[in-house]
């Protein structure tokens, strides 16, 4: 008894946010079995394994994305467990090794912290941020520049009634149930959300399209914050939007549809793509400085709660040989 692998070994639980563009990816969720498609979740999870943790490391995500959906800042907790007498790795060490190991260059981890042992990553959260992007003025997709073509929705528009949309939006804010934005599939037991944020707005021109393109394109941006979002209920309600902008549904017809709770309605057939959606952020409450934000701002080596967090570099290179639904979408 007390001889095993794990025995005298230390425990340490670490928050991590991270960043990718979901186009070559199956998801953030790891796809498990002997299928082709992968997730974000098993390239972290690779790359994890040249910690050599005592006990398998598994990145437990707080928010899920769909295929194709891209994140500027998600987030998840991991365990990792060094052999007896070997101190926890600072986080600004883990962060260093998993970056090192990623072998897919769409994934970056951008900050650690500790945290404590029973923290979730996705029950903790207590906010969540998708940003949608859009581009008027491109009569097809393919005519769009290579460098934005899976990072927006091309409408087929010259433009949109930006204010129709902002007084339909307005009709979302708060709690409601939500069943009529939902696709089926959702693993949720309640359909009943707090939409906190509903805005649409211009952006500045794109740096990735040429000046000659820029002067035919607008870009707009819907943001939408909750502490938790049915699958695809941003996508479908960004479909309804611009249903809206385009004359086709009037704002008090958003309203009537909220209210119908029916997903299968002749308006709610329509899911917007899932290349102009990113999620921007996750925010967990009582550790506010761990709000999300897609920089790669240096981090102490300490957790929230001030506790220290040992290991460093050196450490970490003598062991391995080198220095890396909650919200469904």
């Amino acid at each position: 008894m007390g001889s095993g692998p794990a025995a005298g070994s230390v425990r340490a639980r670490y928050l991590v946010f991270f960043q990718y563009l979901g186009t070559d990816f199956n998801g953030s969720a790891a796809v498990r079995g002997a299928q082709r498609a992968v997730g974000v979740q098993n390239y972290l999870e690779e790359a994890a394994e040249k910690l050599k943790s005592v006990v398998p490391v598994k990145f437990i995500i707080s928010s899920r994305t769909d295929a194709g959906v891209h994140a500027l800042s998600n987030a998840a907790h991991l365990d990792v467990q060094r052999r007896a007498g070997q101190p926890p790795f600072a986080p600004e060490v883990l962060t260093e090794a998993l970056n090192t190991h990623l072998r897919h260059p769409a994934i970056r981890v951008l900050q650690a912290f500790r945290v404590p042992s029973d923290f979730h990553a996705r029950y903790a959260a207590t906010s969540r941020t998708y940003l949608y992007r859009l581009v008027t003025g491109c009569p097809r997709h393919d005519q769009l520049s290579v460098f934005e073509r899976n990072r927006c929705w091309a409408v087929r528009a010259d433009r949109l009634d930006v204010a129709a949309m902002r007084e339909a939006a307005q009709h979302l804010l708060g709690t409601h149930d939500f069943s009529a934005f939902q696709s089926a599939g959702s693993p949720s037991a309640s359909s009943v959300r707090t939409l906190r944020r509903a805005s649409v707005s211009l952006d500045p021109a794109s740096p990735l399209v040429l000046p000659q393109e820029s002067r035919r394109l607008q870009f707009w941006s819907l943001e939408f914050e909750s502490q938790s979002f049915l699958y695809r209920q941003v996508r479908r309600m960004t479909a309804i939007l611009v249903a809206v902008g385009l004359g086709a549904v009037t704002p008090t017809q958003v309203k009537m549809i909220l209210q119908s709770r029916d997903p299968l309605g002749k308006h709610q057939t329509r899911v917007a793509p899932a290349h102009g959606l990113f999620l921007k952020s996750v925010r967990f409450g009582g550790l506010s400085d761990l709000a999300a934000s897609p920089d790669c701002a240096q981090q102490e080596s300490q957790g929230p709660g001030g506790r220290e967090a040992p290991g460093s570099p050196e450490d970490f290179r003598l062991e391995t040989g080198s220095p890396k639904a909650g919200g469904l979408e």
